[in-house]
C-alpha cells in the first residue's frame, strides 16, 4: 500500500538547485516539504501531516473530547464522529469510494433528532404529555412536597403559555382515568412509561381552549356522536365565515348544512320561528314553499288511497276505493317513492293526482247511488257555505245607511232573494209530503 504524498515527483527540484523559497529539504527520501510544514511538524501534527493509513479526516475524528473546537450537543462537548477513510478510499480522481464512506457517518445531533422524530411518530403527543405529567405538580400537592413545578412555572421554562401546558395536562388526566396511562402521583421527573399509540392521542387532546366551555363541550359531544374528531368541529364553530364560504361555494357542504338545520329544527322552537319568518319575508322562498306544499298535499291524497283503501270525492264524501283505483294509485306512488331526494316531485305529484281524481269521478258517475249522494252532498255543502256567509252579512256596524249605500248592493240582494225563492219553490215540489 502506498502513502499519498503532498507533491508529485515533478515537484521535486534537481539536486543542484536551491529552493527559491528558502525551505529545507526533508531528510526522508529527499522529498521536498512545503514552507511552513516543517515548523508545523515541530509543534505537532498539522493539517498536511499524516501517518501511514490515515487522511486528514481521520485526524479530525481523533480530536480530544475537551477540544474547544469540537461541537457541543445539549451542553456536552463531543467530538464530531467522522468515518475513518483509508488511503485507498482517498485514491481516484473523484474519491467516490471515500465519499461513500463519509456519507455513512451520522452527526450525533442528527441522530438525536431522528430518534425524537421516531418517538413522536409512534406516540404522537403522548411523548410531550409525559414530560408535562411527570414534571407538573398535581393540584393536590403543595410546593416543597415535590420537585415538580406548577403549570405556570413549567410554561415559563418551556417558553409557551400555561394554557397550552394545561391542555396536555388535562389530556393525560383523561387518559389516566381511562387506564391508558399512569396517574400523575405515580410519575416522577424523568420517569419513562410505555405510551399509547399516536392514533389514540386526539381522542383525549384538544388544541383549542373553546373545548372547555359549555358550548365547546356540546360541540365535542356532538362530534363524538357523529364519529368525527372534536377538533374539526370546534375549528368550524370558531370560524363561521369559513363555514359560510364553504356553503356558498360547495353544493355538498350546503346539503350537509341543510340536513343539520332540519335535524336541529325538531328540537329548537326558536329556530323554527326564525326560519319561518325568513321564508315568509323572501318572495322566492314563499313561492317554492307553496309549490312544495301543493305537491305534498297531492301525494298525500294518493298515499291515503293506497294505505287506507278510501278516497274523498270532489263533494267531500268518503267512499271505499275500487280495486282498479287502488292499483293505479299504488303504481303512481311507487314511481314517486323511487325518485331521488334532489329530484323535483311536482310534475309526478300532479300527474298522479289528476289520474286518480279522474278515476274517482268515473267511479261516482258509474254508480247511480253514489252519483245521487254526491250531488246531495255538494248541494248541502254549498247551502251551508251560503248560509254562513249570509249570517255574517249585517248592517249592525253601519251607523248611517246613507254613508254605505250603493245601488249595486240593493240589486244583488234582490237577485239573491229571487234565487232563494226559486230554490225554495223547487225543493217544496220535490218534498215527499207534497
Amino acid at each position: 500500500m502506498s502513502v499519498a504524498t503532498a507533491h508529485s515527483a515533478s515537484a521535486v527540484p534537481p539536486a543542484d538547485e536551491t529552493p527559491a523559497t528558502g525551505g529545507v529539504p526533508a531528510q526522508d527520501e529527499g522529498i521536498w516539504v512545503e514552507p511552513g510544514a516543517a515548523d508545523a511538524g515541530a509543534a505537532g501534527a498539522g493539517p498536511t501531516e499524516t501517518s501511514a493509513g490515515q487522511v486528514p479526516a481521520q485526524v479530525a475524528a481523533q480530536a480530544p473530547a475537551d477540544d474547544p473546537a469540537a461541537p457541543a450537543v445539549d451542553g456536552h462537548t463531543t467530538a464530531t464522529p467522522v468515518a475513518a477513510v483509508t488511503t485507498e478510499d482517498a485514491e481516484g480522481p473523484g474519491g467516490a469510494e471515500g465519499a461513500e464512506g463519509v456519507a455513512d457517518a451520522v452527526d450525533e445531533q442528527v441522530a438525536r433528532d431522528a430518534h425524537d422524530f421516531g418517538v413522536y411518530a409512534r406516540t404522537g403527543g403522548w411523548a410531550f404529555a409525559l414530560k408535562v405529567a411527570r414534571s407538573v405538580r398535581p393540584g393536590g400537592e403543595l410546593p416543597g412536597e415535590t420537585v415538580k413545578v406548577s403549570a405556570k412555572r413549567f410554561a415559563e421554562l418551556a417558553g409557551c403559555s400555561a394554557e397550552r401546558v394545561m391542555r396536555y395536562y388535562k389530556a393525560w388526566d383523561r387518559a389516566a382515568d381511562d387506564g391508558m396511562v399512569p396517574h400523575f402521583e405515580a410519575l416522577a421527573p424523568g420517569a419513562e412509561v410505555e405510551l399509547p399509540d399516536s392514533d389514540v392521542w386526539l381522542s383525549y387532546y384538544s388544541s383549542r381552549s373553546s373545548a372547555t366551555s359549555d358550548r365547546g363541550t356540546a360541540i365535542t359531544a356532538a362530534a363524538e356522536a357523529e364519529g368525527i374528531r372534536p377538533t374539526k368541529a370546534l375549528e368550524v364553530a370558531e370560524n363561521p365565515t369559513a363555514l359560510r364560504a364553504a356553503i356558498l361555494a360547495d353544493p355538498s357542504t350546503a346539503q350537509a348544512a341543510r340536513t343539520a338545520l332540519l335535524d336541529r329544527l325538531k328540537e329548537d322552537p326558536s329556530l323554527q320561528t326564525e326560519l319561518a319568518r325568513d321564508i315568509a319575508r323572501t318572495e322566492e322562498l314563499k313561492k317554492a314553499v307553496a309549490s312544495e306544499t301543493q305537491a305534498a298535499t297531492r301525494i298525500g291524497y294518493v298515499r291515503q288511497i293506497v294505505e287506507n283503501g278510501q278516497v274523498k270525492t270532489p263533494a267531500g264524501q268518503v267512499i271505499d276505493a275500487p280495486a282498479e283505483l287502488r292499483a293505479e294509485a299504488e303504481r303512481h306512488l311507487s314511481l314517486i317513492d323511487e325518485l331521488d331526494d334532489d329530484e323535483d316531485t311536482g310534475e309526478w305529484a300532479t300527474e298522479a293526482y289528476d289520474t286518480v281524481k279522474e278515476l274517482v269521478v268515473q267511479t261516482v258517475e258509474s254508480n247511480p247511488e253514489l252519483r245521487v249522494q254526491e250531488r246531495r252532498t255538494k248541494f248541502y255543502s254549498s247551502l251551508q257555505k251560503a248560509t254562513k256567509v249570509f249570517e255574517e252579512l249585517t248592517l249592525d256596524d253601519a251607523v248611517d245607511l246613507d254613508a254605505i249605500y250603493e245601488d249595486d248592493m240593493l240589486q244583488r240582494l234582490e237577485e239573491l232573494q229571487e234565487a232563494l225563492t226559486s230554490c225554495i219553490a223547487a225543493l217544496r215540489k220535490a218534498s215527499p209530503g207534497d
